[in-house]
């Protein structure tokens, strides 16, 4: 079942009855989100295809926005190594989004509310379009010709996603709001065919929002937070993040003070294109076991994936065991006994919690347990830090200040 612009109004008007709206320019306002993930079995042990499907996502991603950031700027990304590692031909894998954080926009005028992946890793917005196939089919589809505020850009676009995969579509310009804040003249994309991974029950989201810089934009142009900014629609040029299991949100214009306690420790961009900053050290057990190791902050990734060599270094030095089964570059403990990980950013420590270490049992039954830091050639020389870490922090991104704030839970 495809839902068409009548479903949508209905849908829109019973959403802003109930949603609270902004009281004047800058006040900031909370998206309440919702996670979906399909990494773990019912037995509780791990989904090693879905596992692996998430990997290559992201090694198609971090390709994907290198080649975007040469195209833009003329130059090649500082943290493009090359290289990456190719699936072996014999290794079977799904075309999955198995994680995604996601949350409500609208589009258009009149609006029509679609919901969205709010991915900090890539920067471009894309939905459902009435072109599209019967691979939409489940979604919300966004038709340009009824909104009285869109332009046809005249330019295709073709986003490439893991085993060749790809979302492609026509580039418009239209009015995109959230949290009741609007974004005129925002690039966004209307896809007439979606990937396996993007169909629904796969991915319940019906698009994707980038919220990352626009020097790797597909469509080289403003993500839409920037554009929020640059239309003067916020004055706290600012857009935070709770990602845990009890009250996850998305708040834009600031950072909501319920949610965490004390200050935020910060710690600057050293290249726009992604969220990029320096990880001073890697913990484990209470010891320094590397240092110095840029990571980017991306909330599409349930994972935290690092250079092989930096990863195997952590775990031979906290005895962690190579995993076969699970494939090379992941590494298991006994399910009971994991050891303390901390990350440090703007020189303080942030602990992991063994919970959202332990990602389930390597198989159904067994004792031993796969952790989330993964060691992974994506073709780059940072770390992405995701969900793993992100759901025991508060995080706000600092667009004014090109920063990162990392602050306790509430």
């Amino acid at each position: 079942m495809r839902f068409t612009l009548a479903t949508s109004i209905v849908v829109l008007a019973v959403l802003a009855a109930a949603a609270p709206q902004p009281t004047g320019q800058g006040i900031g306002m909370a998206v309440p989100i919702i996670k979906r993930t399909s990494l773990v079995n019912a037995d509780k042990s791990v989904n090693l295809d879905a596992l692996k499907s998430h990997v290559a996502a992201f090694k198609a991603k971090i390709r994907r926005g290198f080649t975007n950031y040469e195209k833009n700027t003329g130059m090649k990304h500082p943290s493009d190594v090359g290289g990456v590692e190719r699936r072996g031909a014999g290794e079977s894998l799904t075309n999955d989004q198995s994680q995604l954080w996601y949350g409500s926009i609208s589009v258009g005028t009149p609006a029509v509310p679609f919901t969205v992946d709010f991915d900090t890793g890539s920067s471009d917005l894309f939905l459902p379009g009435s072109a599209c196939d019967s691979s939409c089919n489940g979604h919300t589809i966004w038709d340009p010709s009824f909104s009285l505020t869109s332009q046809d850009l005249g330019k295709s676009f073709s986003l490439a996603f893991e085993d060749k995969a790809t979302v492609s579509g026509e580039q418009y310009n239209d009015t995109v709001s959230i949290a009741g804040f609007s974004a005129t003249t925002q690039t966004l994309g209307a896809a007439n065919k979606y990937s396996p991974g993007f169909e629904s029950p796969q991915f319940p989201a019906d698009g994707l929002m980038g919220m990352a810089f626009p020097s790797i934009s597909s469509y080289g142009a403003s993500p839409v937070f920037q554009t929020l900014v640059s239309d003067g629609s916020v004055s706290d040029q600012v857009f935070s993040f709770k990602l845990s299991s009890s009250g996850a949100e998305l708040y834009i214009g600031g950072s909501n003070s319920a949610l965490y306690t004390g200050d935020f420790t910060y710690s600057h961009v050293t290249h726009q294109g992604y969220w990029q900053v320096d990880m001073d050290n890697v913990k484990g057990n209470n010891k320094t076991i590397l240092t110095n190791v840029a990571a980017i902050i991306d909330t599409g990734s349930t994972l935290i994936i690092g250079t092989p060599s930096e990863v195997s270094t952590l775990y031979n030095a906290l005895g962690g065991k190579a995993a076969p089964s699970a494939g090379q570059g992941y590494y298991t403990f006994p399910c009971d006994s994991f050891p303390s990980i901390s990350l440090t950013f703007g020189g303080k420590s942030f602990p992991i919690a063994a919970s959202a270490l332990n990602l389930g049992s390597v198989s159904s039954g067994s004792s031993d347990c796969v952790s989330g830091i993964v060691g992974q050639d994506i073709a780059s020389s940072f770390w992405i830090v995701g969900d793993v870490f992100l759901q025991g922090v508060y995080t706000a991104f600092d667009v004014g200040n090109t920063r990162v704030g990392f602050a306790k839970l509430a």
